[in-house]
């Protein structure tokens, strides 16, 4: 089934340079794209359907840059349709559905390296990465947090759109918190400069310098974006997950399990037995 894909794609080639007119430029990219997506995707025949899965594929190029892998996959539709309305073969693709993954998404972080961060760290610096990964929040709502949305085993956000929530506090981050206030004693907002709440460039720069002393470049966005990857990692319910983080909507928040579908498929790729043959 292979060699005839094979076969498929030098004739569908010539037709897009002799008929089309593609350019050879144009030429050279898609054979570039039809032959690692045949290199590694499954093409076989289920109850007379001839069915092309190019999963493997998707998670080959997933480290390509955004235009790097729509230009793969368009190459790979018009091959899909010139195998239907030339040469009579219909093909099931399985696989060629979108992943994503706005450029903005930063990587999460280790715990590992958050936990070592923690452990050097002074109490305002362990309260700011706390707030930021314990609770998920977005440096601007940590920014204006008032001590009186401070309440016992709860806290109130006020997000965006002026809509508030109500998180869990665990209780290591409650006492956390009484020492802190304690010690520093706030008194309108948690975190004060003067009596002035500290801004969000005054919170990131403590953040990004506490990092930056254990060789590690970190956001206060990237802490959120680990809050929410570990937390699904772990077994937590997307819906939970989407509204502890304020989002409008799970689609929102369905980013961070499609990372977690390609984590889990490159270890498969790398960990099962067969993957070395």
């Amino acid at each position: 089934m292979t060699e005839k894909l094979y076969e498929y794609s030098e004739e569908f080639l010539e037709y897009l340079l002799d008929v089309r007119g593609y350019s050879e430029t144009s030429i050279v990219t898609y054979g570039i794209a039809l032959r690692q997506m045949m290199n590694v995707s499954h093409f076989y025949e289920e109850d007379g359907v001839s069915i092309l899965d190019i999963t493997p594929f998707r998670f080959e190029i997933v480290k390509n840059n955004k235009k790097t892998i729509v230009k793969k996959l368009s190459a790979i539709r018009s091959f899909m349709k010139y195998l239907e309305d030339l040469c009579q073969l219909p093909v099931k693709l399985i696989g060629d559905e979108s992943i994503k993954v706005p450029q903005s998404l930063p990587k999460p972080i280790e715990e590992r390296y958050i936990s070592e961060v923690l452990s050097k760290a002074n109490l305002e610096e362990k309260v700011l990465i706390s707030m930021l990964y314990g609770l998920g929040l977005r440096i601007s709502e940590l920014s204006l947090l008032k001590l009186e949305d401070i309440k016992g085993e709860w806290i109130q956000i006020q997000g965006k759109g002026n809509k508030v929530r109500e998180l869990p506090l665990l209780p290591e981050l409650q006492k956390l918190i009484r020492v802190y206030t304690k010690e520093k004693n706030p008194k309108t907002y948690l975190f004060e400069k003067g009596n002035a709440p500290m801004n969000t460039a005054q919170l990131r720069y403590i953040l990004t310098k506490i990092f930056k002393e254990a060789g590690l470049k970190v956001t206060p966005h990237q802490l959120r974006h680990s809050f929410a990857t570990h937390l699904l990692n772990n077994g937590a319910r997307i819906s939970d997950v989407s509204e502890l983080l304020g989002h409008e909507t799970m689609a929102t928040t369905q980013v961070y399990t499609k990372l977690g579908s390609v984590k889990k498929m490159q270890e498969y790729m790398q960990a099962h037995p067969l993957a070395s043959k």
